[in-house]
């Protein structure tokens, strides 16, 4: 018998001799204190003599146990932190006293007494009643060695939380990083709205769809792909500035930056551009830094990256030329050069595929990944943003940009495409790739259409991935360390 199997006997032996003489999961405990609170607004008293005794009730999971006769030391974890507790057994008497030293490191605990300060200072609750509220029957990881390894963290991400301590700073930070863009946003005047997150037709970003069926209805649908054209209805419908905070999902591959359900922040602002959206994002992630980082100078797996100043931009082009001095301009101007460009650089290059999509694809493979400063690169093919206004001087090109950090993309904007009927040939063009074989082309959406007819006004849109964002402002290698419960391949349950 292992020996984590032997502790989950001794402790299922534990619950079954307490349920013979009490409840063991009681819920009338009600705290008065958190730890971190505690360890704060105490960290300058001096507990002096004569001094008004301070009492607490605190509770929480029991993190270590020191056994020592007659006294013992222990600490409880909360939601904010530790605190120590300090049991003797001529205070608890000799019954409690000994009821405690039967818990196991990770039962949870609810402990009464008085604050004071320890010999070596640390602030400590001297127990005057301890309860056991929640038997663990399972024991925490060994706390010399903790919870380092990736599968497992990932996997059982509530052990992870109990045990890591960097672990639960990423995901405090998160959450305020989620907040601020709320503020942001709402001091900006926008709305925040929420829209279906299951579509008849999957639309708002080239990218293959999860399939449901609704059996009422017996009908297909698609979890969303993106909120965009549900957004922009909204807009038609005089919502001018519009936001959402959502979950889309992307039937597709896995990887350090790519999870099947991922979060994004979509907005829409009518009578604007992607210039203006360039500014804005600027504004947004510079503020950011400051509030949650403290500093526009942050440092990314050990790369400095400095967000101060106006942020680096190219046109997609130039972009390739600047990070490729091999390659020139007319390669990439030429159908017949850059398919030959393509093939040199061992890029897949399909029949029907445009001078506009080869060059994307070159771009991808080969100037994302050098994009480590904030950079802003814009003047993308119309043929890969079927969602894109045309630029009126190069009607090749659409008004939009994304916008990259590390080496990765961390938001996509541009002028919408407001023309109805270039918006139903774009569908039309999506439509034959996806005859073609294309699994992530578009849909035509007849009904968005039906909406554009009745008149949206100029408008700029763009996305932005929280998972990513929180990565670089938290100095995560991976979207699995910022995501609570990523996706992993299918694994036993832990044995008993």
């Amino acid at each position: 018998m292992s020996e984590e199997v032997d502790q989950i006997v001794q402790r299922r032996n534990k619950l079954a001799m307490l349920r013979e003489s009490s409840s063991p999961f009681p819920n009338d405990f009600r705290r008065t204190a958190f730890a971190g609170d505690l360890q704060s607004q105490h960290a300058d008293t001096g507990f002096s003599e004569g001094q008004d005794p301070i009492r607490v009730k605190v509770s929480g999971r029991l993190m270590s146990r020191r056994l020592m006769g007659k006294a013992s030391f222990s600490h409880i974890q909360d939601a904010t932190g530790q605190v120590q507790l300090f049991l003797q057994k001529n205070q608890l008497g000799e019954a409690e006293y000994e009821q405690f030293r039967d818990y196991d490191v990770g039962d949870i605990v609810g402990a009464e007494g008085e604050l004071f300060r320890t010999r070596t200072g640390e602030l400590t609750v001297r127990v005057e009643q301890i309860r056991l509220l929640t038997k663990a029957l399972r024991p925490l990881p060994e706390k010399f060695h903790g919870l380092t390894d990736p599968e497992t963290r990932y996997r059982q991400r509530y052990l992870d939380l109990v045990m890591n301590e960097g672990t639960r700073s990423v995901f405090h930070a998160r959450a305020a990083i989620i907040q601020h863009i709320r503020e942001f946003m709402i001091s900006h005047r926008y709305l925040e709205v929420e829209t279906p997150m299951m579509h008849p037709i999957p639309g708002g970003a080239v990218a293959r769809p999860f399939i449901t069926h609704h059996n009422a209805l017996d009908m297909d649908l698609y979890l969303r792909v993106a909120p965009e054209l549900y957004l922009k209805k909204l807009v038609v419908g005089g919502f001018e500035r519009v936001f959402e905070i959502n979950r889309n999902f992307r039937n597709e591959g896995m990887s350090t930056r790519h999870n099947p359900e991922f979060t994004m922040m979509e907005f829409y602002c009518a009578y604007a551009d992607y210039n203006d959206f360039i500014d804005l994002t600027q504004e947004l992630v510079k503020s950011l830094c400051q509030s949650v980082a403290g500093s526009e100078q942050l440092a990314y797996q050990g790369t400095e990256i400095d967000f101060s100043g106006s942020f680096e931009r190219y046109g997609m082009i130039e972009s390739i030329l600047k990070f490729n001095p091999d390659i020139s301009r007319n390669m990439l101007h030429d159908e017949q050069a850059i398919r030959e460009l393509a093939d040199h650089l061992k890029i897949q290059v399909g029949p029907k595929d445009g001078l506009g999509k080869v060059q994307m694809e070159i771009f991808e493979k080969h100037v994302e990944h050098k994009l480590i400063k904030p950079t802003f690169i814009t003047g993308y093919p119309v043929e890969v943003s079927p969602l894109s206004r045309r630029n009126d001087e190069q009607p090749e090109i659409s008004d939009r940009f994304e916008f990259f950090v590390a080496g990765r993309e961390i938001a996509n904007g541009f002028s919408e495409l407001n023309d109805a009927e270039d918006q139903a040939g774009r569908f039309q063009d999506q439509m034959g790739k996806k005859e073609a074989g294309d699994q992530e082309a578009m849909h035509f959406d007849a009904d968005y259409i039906c909406a554009l007819e009745h008149g949206l006004p100029p408008t700029a849109g763009e996305g932005i991935g929280i998972d990513r964002l929180v990565m670089i402002l938290t100095d995560s290698p991976s979207i699995r360390d910022v995501v609570l419960f990523p996706h992993m391949r299918h694994q036993q349950p832990p044995a008993e």
